[in-house]
């Protein structure tokens, strides 16, 4: 499964798998439970394959990340906790992108991206190429339930893992600094979705 059917709903941890569209919005999966919700159209979820983290000369979508994270574990989970200390995870994170920008990317934004990767990982889900446009389309169509349709946004700033908000690191759906989802951040483009567990 690829990473375009991977959702961040705000105000649910973890990650959830798109299931079907409903005419409110859609059914979406936890990764974490297995248990199912709905979420109506004004939900602020945001898809994985439309996030990307900032570096100093570009805005790196996050399956690459995820697959230099993979090269680095040689295949294996993170070797460092995602409740990892402040400097214990930006340590981590320069040895994986060593060009990320500090200013935009917090560490609540990679404490996220490393609880995503493991999630992603202990649920089989280790495609991290780049999405065929046509295949994606062809899919969606086939399970009903595009992503856009389904009140999915771009993310584009890091929430706090605290308080839900954006902050600075990956593009997320609220208004922070680090990355990029749906709202309009600094950061990385992360979901303001759900917040990573402490």
């Amino acid at each position: 499964m690829s990473l375009d059917k991977i959702l961040s709903i705000a105000g649910k941890p973890g990650l959830f798998k798109l299931v079907t569209r409903t005419r409110s919005g859609f059914v979406a999966e936890s990764l974490t439970d297995g248990k199912k919700i709905s979420v109506g159209m004004a939900g602020n979820v945001s898809v994985l394959s439309e996030i990307a983290i900032y570096t100093l000369e570009e805005e790196l979508p996050l399956r690459e990340v995820f697959a230099k994270i993979r090269e680095k574990e040689e295949g294996a989970k993170t070797a460092i906790s995602h409740k990892a200390g402040k400097l214990e995870l930006e340590e981590y994170f320069f040895g994986i992108l060593p060009n990320y920008d500090e200013d935009r990317v917090y560490p609540s934004d990679i404490r996220k991206v490393i609880q995503w990767y493991n999630l992603l990982h202990d649920n089989g889900i280790d495609d991290f190429s780049e999405p065929d446009e046509a295949t994606a389309g062809s899919e969606a169509a086939a399970s009903g339930a595009a992503p856009s349709e389904a009140g999915a946004k771009k993310a584009e700033a890091g929430t706090d893992t605290e308080t839900g908000k954006a902050s600075k690191g990956p593009k997320s759906g609220g208004t922070g600094k680090g990355a990029k989802s749906g709202g309009s951040g600094k950061g990385a483009r992360a979901a303001e979705a759900g917040d990573p567990e402490k």
